[in-house]
């Protein structure tokens, strides 16, 4: 729905309006979270902030193809070594030969383009951070979700991180982000309810299941984006692409069998 936004700061404020909106909405239904909540939802918003800025810093430095598929592979193996040392929560061989197969497959999407140079270092380095910033938000999420209501830390997540947000773009810009084509307008506020909606199943599963898992059954969500890239927007799949795809695949099959 973002795709082809021009301005990405305002399509992050637009974002973040839609889905701040329906946030402010939901903490008005459930209150204050309880006390022991706070902790979480202030680390939770302090690391979607880095985890935001590290993005834009990602895609200012370097190619979207790119940087992208490096941050969202690097986390699911990050947060397998935490859930497993720290966290005392344990894989089967399948499960982890999966996280491990999904990671190595969206990792691989970095290298089609060729060999990386010493000029996109930058942007490499500032993507293995950005990755490294979403393992832990994972984790902070996975283990909060677990002791407060799911609604609660949410709504109060979402106010708290898009009221930073659209603030720090208003000082920026002004008003500015809403003055944009319709179809732009429309992709950002749209964006963010999807957005809104996604991020709900990723916690609400972490409920319910192993931290590692749900991390890297979450990042696969690259490949239908190249998917979608090939069949709407005429980008080139190639079969390099398909068997990165292929790899998370199997991954895929090797979580559910575990």
């Amino acid at each position: 729905m973002a795709h082809g936004v021009p301005d990405r700061l305002g399509g992050f404020a637009l974002l973040g309006l839609s889905s701040g909106t329906c946030a402010i909405v939901a903490v008005t239904v459930t209150g204050l979270p309880p006390s022991n909540a706070w902790p979480y939802i202030v680390a939770s918003v302090v690391l979607h902030i880095v985890y935001y800025s590290g993005l834009v810093a990602s895609y200012n430095f370097g190619q979207f193809s790119q940087v992208y598929p490096l941050a969202r592979g690097t986390s699911p193996w990050v947060v397998a070594l935490v859930a497993i040392l720290l966290l005392n929560q344990h894989l089967v061989r399948l499960e982890l030969a999966g996280v491990l197969l999904i990671s190595a497959g969206l990792i691989a999407l970095v290298f089609i383009g060729g060999r990386p140079t010493r000029s996109q270092a930058p942007a490499l380095l500032a993507a293995f951070g950005t990755g490294l910033v979403i393992a832990a938000y994972t984790v902070v999420d996975g283990i909060a979700v677990r002791k407060i209501p799911l609604a609660s830390y949410m709504g109060w997540t979402f106010t708290l991180q898009n009221l930073i947000l659209i603030l720090f773009v208003l000082w920026r810009r002004g008003f500015s982000f809403l003055r944009v084509e319709k179809r732009y307008l429309y992709a950002g506020l749209g964006g963010g309810l999807v957005s809104l909606a996604a991020y709900g199943l990723v916690l609400w599963a972490q409920t319910r299941g192993a931290l590692a898992a749900i991390a890297a059954l979450r990042e696969t969500s690259i490949i239908f984006g190249a998917i979608i890239g090939a069949l709407f927007f005429g980008e080139r799949f190639g079969p390099k692409r398909a068997i990165a795809a292929a790899v998370v695949v199997v991954g895929i099959l090797l979580l559910s069998l575990g």
